[in-house]
């Protein structure tokens, strides 16, 4: 009797073991924009410029260098339906964001048409803190990202919007904006790092 259940608890962890693999975002048609040090050849800067670089295993930036307003990375792919698997590391005074479908690779801002995924703790309108969709869809709770690492997770297929912050789903939304565009990651103050970015197209 013992055997027989120890071989079933072995066959019930493998499967455990299978089923979760399945959900590795490294797995299937993703495309790897950051890895570590590696993928500043996939970005460009616009706005401002920030000291941007590829150090630590990750790809930060903590200082504005340029100009006024934001620093943005802009991805030199368009997509327009895609997952996103984002890891980053922010600070508790950080003001970043990660950009989605924006239309002018120039001017990467929500006035412009993109959607920004919001990384800022502080914000000093909470409904549009850490999780939010800027001026789209607000957080409740509010969710804290600062001094430690942490996961994105965003669907954007056709009008719906859905982002989760590690495992936890923060917005789930629909918009009338469904136009195709760039991937940013926004420096506006406050260190920043990111060590992964995956995205798959749906």
């Amino acid at each position: 009797m013992k055997r027989v259940l120890a071989s079933a608890l072995a066959m019930l962890i493998v499967a455990m073991t299978v089923g979760g693999c399945g959900h590795n975002p490294q797995a299937g048609d993703w495309i790897a924009l950051i890895d570590g040090n590696n993928g500043m050849d996939n970005w460009s800067v616009a706005g401002s410029t920030a000291n941007w670089r590829a150090e630590g295993g990750a790809i930060q930036a903590d200082k504005s260098t340029g100009g006024k307003g934001a620093s943005v990375l802009v991805s030199n792919r368009s997509f327009k339906d895609l997952a996103l698997y984002v890891e980053f590391w922010a600070a508790d005074e950080t003001n970043s964001g990660v950009y989605l479908r924006a239309p002018n690779p120039k001017m990467v801002n929500t006035a412009s048409g993109a959607y920004e995924v919001q990384i800022w703790d502080r914000n000093p309108n909470p409904a549009y803190s850490t999780g939010s969709l800027v001026n789209v869809a607000s957080v409740s709770p509010i969710y804290k990202a600062g001094g430690r690492w942490n996961t994105f997770e965003v669907y954007a297929k056709g009008t719906e919007i859905t982002v989760k912050m590690n495992g936890v789903v923060t917005v789930s939304t629909q918009t009338a904006k469904t136009h195709e565009g760039r991937i940013g990651l926004q420096f506006n103050g406050g260190p920043i790092k990111f060590r992964k970015l995956l995205v798959k197209e749906l």
